[in-house]
């Protein structure tokens, strides 16, 4: 995930907007009792979703692929006044730990958090998205993607991360599955005359898609 040097990457740590208290805590307790640490989204991209939620102004928001709830928290933080966030992940381990989390948060009224396979709670959901957050397993995101591509409004945004996958997508030679799921994907966005979309080398890169 490293794509730039660590002292611009730390240069750019010191002239963005803080982390929170909570959101700090939960950085520090994730990375010294959650394993795979490095899926945590961070404080840069964490606050790249809070400006854009913060822009959009969401009254419906769809993460898919909650892990510890950093990302889900920073998303919270732009919604309309009587806006949610339905969070997803299938993690049961992590339950707790999350929750506790979302509950020391005055944003927790807003957070819907469940446990279960997305792929079967999403086409029961029937509101409209505003923004649709996917961070999950990377066989899926095509099948995440035309789950929620009709649920997105007009004007509506998704946002998938991890759309780089440390650099492999450019690398002819790496061949594994999870980086032709990945390279298949972001073909299939670049493709879909349905949207308009940046690939942004934050962090692990970021595709956001604008539905037309």
């Amino acid at each position: 995930m490293e794509f730039i040097p660590a002292d611009i990457d730390q240069y750019c740590v010191d002239h963005t907007t803080p982390e929170d208290d909570l959101l700090s805590k939960l950085n520090r307790e994730t990375h010294a009792k959650v394993l795979q640490s490095r899926m945590l989204s961070g404080h840069i991209q964490g606050r790249f979703l809070s400006m854009l939620s913060h822009m959009i102004q969401p009254k419906l928001i769809l993460e898919i692929g909650t892990y510890t709830g950093y990302s889900a928290l920073c998303l919270a933080e732009g919604l309309a006044e009587n806006g949610k966030i339905i969070t997803i992940d299938v993690n049961e381990e992590l339950e707790d730990f999350v929750r506790d989390f979302f509950k020391q948060s005055p944003l927790n009224d807003k957070i819907d958090f469940r446990i279960g396979n997305a792929l079967q709670i999403i086409p029961v959901i029937a509101d409209a998205f505003d923004i649709v957050f996917i961070d999950a397993d990377k066989m899926n995101y095509k099948n995440y993607y035309d789950l929620v591509i009709d649920k997105v409004r007009t004007g509506g945004y998704i946002i998938a991360d991890n759309v780089l996958w440390s650099g492999k997508v450019s690398n002819p030679a790496a061949k594994d599955k999870d980086t032709l799921n990945i390279r298949e994907f972001n073909k299939m966005i670049q493709d879909d005359a349905r949207v308009e979309n940046i690939l942004l080398p934050i962090r692990d890169g970021l595709m956001v898609v604008r539905k037309k």
